[in-house]
């Protein structure tokens, strides 16, 4: 049900209401962060009108009080964490220590947190969807029940909606693969990363699977997820892919089990993207960039099977500038797994190289992101390659360059996108949360393998993709660059 009420009077800044990025000039080295900053137009009060008020039923608060807390005060002890944004929606959920009713108001500031929406029944596990949002606009909220507030109403409980689809905004994305341990090793790269986006924070991140050691359990995802990102969780949209240690908990064909209960994802194309049926592999939109999460831990794979059909179709429909899939299983790695060693994960290595790559090849997809292997691969701009090592050649490389604008120079994509065959980056990422002893790092396909700690950053901005492999110390390992052309030479 939504409804209108009383806003907080804890107002501690006055937030703009919808926010107009500017595109960062690079110059000099590409790991410039200071360049990233955004630009904020006033809010006006015509602006602040347009919001929509939806009246359900409005709580019998005065405009202006401030809210009071719950009588019998509730403890939250998971969240609030964000989910399934879009342009005009998000879900907000959260965990209490015992049943409450469930109640979110948010609005464009602190003393304006003028829309409430509450869930039916009384529950621990707090759902609550916003719909009738403003696109590219930051809203503030507070979490808690019909009695009173339990938590938010600071500046640091906000989100920004999803820009229109299409529109050319700079977007950071920063990734994680396999940093489930709950450790120190963990924490480091999380702080590493909050040093470097101090001017620049993510817009959306993604999980590569294996999100909590060992089985994916409701309370490792406690440790390894809640307890280890919640500022993020709050003001960041997570979208995660299912990995095989979260799969030891999980069912993908009835979707039950800790990870498809901890998350809300995108079944029935309402972030973008075709309709998959499931949240187990699914795609939405953000900005100019599509998005593609694929289940590779329990799925079926086979070319006759439902991925590749939905795979298919969802790359037929996609008509952004970038395109960006993310699973769990490297097509390609020599690093903590070894992709051509079918007794290694079951062979699954190769079903994706096999069945997943040559769609992917055919449907434009720029960046292929990935985990399993606890390390750094990253590999040349690559089309038409499926088989094992013995088979790569030169002519797999659709340049022969290292992508690093202080080295070969960019990658170059040429023709309208997404344009098929016209390379592709693969990438493995699964160090931020622990590294493998003794990686062999002797694949042709790879232009670096680095055994370090880490998490990966994407910055796309119109036709420029720059992407940085960032350690656990704060240091840039690797880049590479993507630029588009639409001219074909």
């Amino acid at each position: 049900m939504t409804m209108a009420g009383a806003g907080s009077n804890m107002g501690l800044m006055r937030p703009t209401h919808q926010i107009h990025p500017v595109c960062p000039a690079r110059s000099g080295s590409p790991f410039n962060s200071a360049v990233l900053m955004r630009a904020f137009l006033p809010m006006s009060i015509a602006s602040l009108l347009s919001i929509p008020i939806l009246l359900h039923a409005a709580l019998p608060v005065q405009m202006g009080a401030r809210e009071q807390p719950a009588r019998e005060l509730r403890r939250i002890i998971r969240g609030p964490y964000l989910q399934l944004g879009t342009p005009n929606t998000i879900t907000i959920r959260w965990r209490t220590d015992k049943p409450t009713s469930s109640l979110v108001r948010y609005g464009p500031a602190l003393d304006r947190l003028i829309h409430a929406v509450n869930a039916d029944g009384i529950n621990r596990d707090h759902v609550i969807e916003l719909s009738g949002l403003v696109p590219g606009t930051r809203y503030f909220y507070t979490i808690g029940s019909l009695e009173g507030v339990f938590g938010g109403g600071d500046e640091n409980h906000f989100f920004i909606t999803a820009p229109p689809p299409g529109l050319q905004k700079p977007t950071r994305i920063w990734v994680l693969g396999d940093s489930g341990t709950q450790n120190k090793s963990a924490r480091s790269v999380r702080d590493a990363y909050d040093k470097f986006s101090i001017q620049r924070r993510a817009d959306l991140w993604l999980m590569l699977g294996d999100n909590a050691y060992t089985s994916g359990k409701d309370s490792e995802y406690q440790g390894a997820l809640f307890e280890m990102y919640p500022r993020t969780l709050r003001s960041t949209v997570l979208w995660p892919a299912l990995g095989n240690h979260d799969a030891r908990s999980a069912n993908s064909t009835n979707q039950t089990g800790p990870y498809y209960d901890i998350f809300t994802l995108p079944a029935f194309g309402q972030a973008g993207g075709a309709p998959s049926g499931t949240e187990a592999f699914y795609s939405f939109d953000y900005a100019n960039i599509h998005f593609i999460c694929l289940d590779s831990a329990a799925s079926d794979l086979s070319e006759s099977g439902p991925t590749i059909e939905w795979l298919k179709r969802d790359l037929a429909a996609n008509s952004r500038t970038w395109t960006v899939a993310f699973l769990h299983h490297p097509p390609y790695t020599r690093g903590g797994h070894d992709s051509d060693n079918d007794s290694d994960s079951d062979g699954i290595m190769r079903q994706v190289r096999e069945n997943i790559v040559p769609i992917i090849e055919q449907g434009g997809v720029d960046v292929v992101l990935s985990g399993h292997s606890h390390n750094y691969e990253r590999s040349f701009l690559l089309d038409g390659f499926h088989g094992s090592i013995e088979a790569f050649t030169d002519a797999h490389k659709r340049s022969r360059g290292d992508g690093r604008v202080f080295g070969d120079g960019p990658y170059v994509k040429f023709g309208a996108p997404p344009a098929p065959h016209a390379g592709t980056v693969y990438v493995v990422a699964g160090s931020s949360g622990k590294t493998h002893k003794f990686p062999k790092f002797k694949h042709p396909a790879m232009v670096t393998g680095i055994n370090t700690l880490g998490s990966l950053v994407i910055d796309v901005c119109g036709s420029r993709l720059d992407a940085t492999f960032l350690d656990d110390k704060g240091n840039h390992r690797d880049d590479f660059t993507i630029i588009k052309k639409l001219e074909i030479p």
